[in-house]
């Protein structure tokens, strides 16, 4: 049975997606900054680098050998990218423009544009040589341009419509070397987790799901997904959001 690749596996629903996988037999490609809190002997570990002081992805591009060739070996046919950022102590998303500030957009676009565009990059050469190979890229529904009735949170909406961008353009080029090959930028639905914490008070009630039940829905969403929704935005159960 094929593996799976989880980038940013130490987020809550990294982890839950960790777990799902190895409840049902794959083999799971753990790669973060952070070690996992359990072991299990289908479960691989690759420490992500730091990119805190990096101006030069050249410089992993050893990294990314190595990755790629633990993706062949493990033959794996899902990845999901869970990396994603909104808020610490004394950096909170703005509620107007003028709590805008140079910290708090650089922050949040390291995090949910730089860092996603550099796992993409790294991981490229898999994904144009791999048939059915499929990139699942956790976004937001708040990037939505043409859904944003409510305003505010300036620098997590802009990143994460910069990313779902991002997404869309890759999807154009993958497709003419890899017409099986399937890259979608998926939003969650609201999970119980540090990061939406915060702001669960104004979730509806029934709409707040904790971590391993938004773990299986995203893997339905992974199964089922195919090469012609590549480029697309979709929710948490398959259907397509407008950008």
């Amino acid at each position: 049975m094929s593996a799976v690749l989880i980038i940013g596996a130490s987020s809550a629903i990294g982890r839950s997606l960790a777990r799902h996988y190895l409840q049902h037999e794959r083999v799971v490609i753990w790669l973060s900054r952070r070690a996992p809190d359990f072991e299990h002997h289908r479960l691989f570990v690759i420490p992500a680098p730091d990119l805190a002081d990096c101006d030069d992805w050249v410089l992993h591009n050893r990294f990314f050998d190595e990755v790629i060739d633990q993706l062949k070996q493990q033959q794996v046919s899902i990845i999901f990218n869970c990396i994603g950022w909104l808020h610490q102590e004394h950096l909170m998303p703005e509620k107007s423009l003028s709590q805008s500030g140079v910290v708090l957009l650089r922050q949040t676009l390291l995090v949910n544009l730089e860092m996603p565009v550099f796992y993409l990059r790294g991981v490229w050469p898999y994904l144009s040589r791999t048939a059915d190979i499929k990139y699942l890229q956790l976004s937001a529904k708040v990037g939505s341009i043409k859904d944003n009735q409510l305003g505010g949170w300036y620098s997590y909406r802009s990143s994460k419509a910069a990313l779902n961008q991002w997404i869309k353009t890759a999807s154009i080029e993958l497709k003419r070397s890899n017409k099986t090959a399937a890259v979608v930028a998926l939003h969650p639905g609201t999970t119980d987790s540090p990061l939406s914490r915060p702001f669960q008070r104004n979730v509806a009630t029934g709409q707040l799901q904790n971590p391993s039940q938004t773990a299986e829905r995203l893997a339905v969403v992974a199964q089922e997904l195919m090469a012609e929704q590549s480029g697309f935005l979709l929710n948490w159960d398959g259907s397509i959001l407008p950008f």
